[in-house]
């Protein structure tokens, strides 16, 4: 091993215990087992909007009269032209699946789409989304100190009491994009609500690029997330202070420290593990000669 210009040792070829994450947050059955979920388009065509296991498709039309079985899916009905009205309809059947106990109402709504970039095609609420297997994404900003020693980290430590991954690790600042939010705004958002952080300390965060994965759990159903990464230069002089209950408290840490966390153990949330791996290649903190590590971080479908 080699010293790295930010004073972290460079490993040698694809490292196995990096790769581990990724291939954690790509589980999923071969999604041609999947019933497509479509919406009806202009000209009477469909487009694919979600991924249904094939036991909740056959139920979802005795469910809804708006959607009905087809060779090609469950279509929702063309005749409901504008996201308002699609909204509606996809709204009276998540209320039935949750009276039902089939999955838990969140109370956020998300923002529908076929594609990431595609245009809205109507809200939902947050808990349904990979029960329908509709894309969602995520905000994610990497709290970076410069040192004369090297790289540091802000982590922050979820709270004990959270759902999902509690008391593990954490960005700095991470949340999932809301309805009518772009990435950006929601970065801004939860940067004050999380990390007290000045609105104008927060819109100096650069965005870095994304990360995606497509993950099968049992209990929500198929997360196809896209999450944007943004990196931020925190002065000396900045602590970040929990503003809400998700976080604990928030530690300064060398950047050795974190790779040594993701690497060696489990303690970082499961998707957080791929956005510090995305942060490590672009600071030149491990090596990817094959290019297997940067290619798994795009795995979207």
């Amino acid at each position: 091993m080699v010293a790295g210009q930010s004073g972290v040792a460079h490993l040698r070829g694809m490292d196995t215990r990096l790769f581990r994450h990724i291939q954690a947050c790509n589980e999923h059955p071969d999604l041609g087992r999947y019933t497509p979920l479509r919406f009806g388009g202009e000209r009477g065509g469909t487009e694919q909007v979600g991924y249904l296991p094939p036991a909740l498709a056959a139920r979802l039309p005795a469910l809804s009269p708006h959607l009905r079985a087809t060779p090609e899916g469950v279509v929702l009905d063309p005749a409901l032209a504008s996201p308002a009205e699609r909204s509606a309809a996809l709204a009276e059947l998540v209320a039935k699946l949750a009276a039902e106990g089939v999955f838990r109402l969140r109370k956020e709504l998300f923002d529908v789409r076929a594609a990431p970039g595609g245009p809205v095609l109507a809200v939902l609420d947050r808990g349904a989304v990979a029960l329908l297997g509709i894309p969602s994404q995520g905000a994610h900003l990497n709290g970076l100190v410069r040192r004369a020693d090297g790289l540091h980290l802000w982590i922050g430590w979820r709270s004990r009491h959270k759902p999902v991954a509690p008391g593990q690790l954490d960005n700095i600042v991470a949340g999932g994009v809301p309805a009518g939010l772009s990435p950006r705004d929601t970065l801004l958002k939860e940067a004050e609500e999380e990390a007290r952080m000045p609105a104008s300390l927060a819109a100096t965060a650069k965005a870095a690029g994304t990360v995606s994965y497509v993950m099968a759990n049992p209990d929500e159903g198929l997360r196809r997330d896209v999450l944007h990464c943004f990196d931020i230069e925190l002065p000396e002089n900045f602590t970040p202070e929990p503003g809400d209950d998700e976080v604990e408290r928030f530690e300064l840490w060398p950047a050795t420290r974190v790779l040594e966390a993701v690497r060696d153990g489990d303690r970082v949330k499961f998707n957080v593990n791929l956005v510090l791996i995305d942060l490590f290649l672009r600071e030149g903190l491990v090596e990817d000669p094959d290019g297997r590590l940067r290619q798994g971080l795009d795995r979207f479908r």
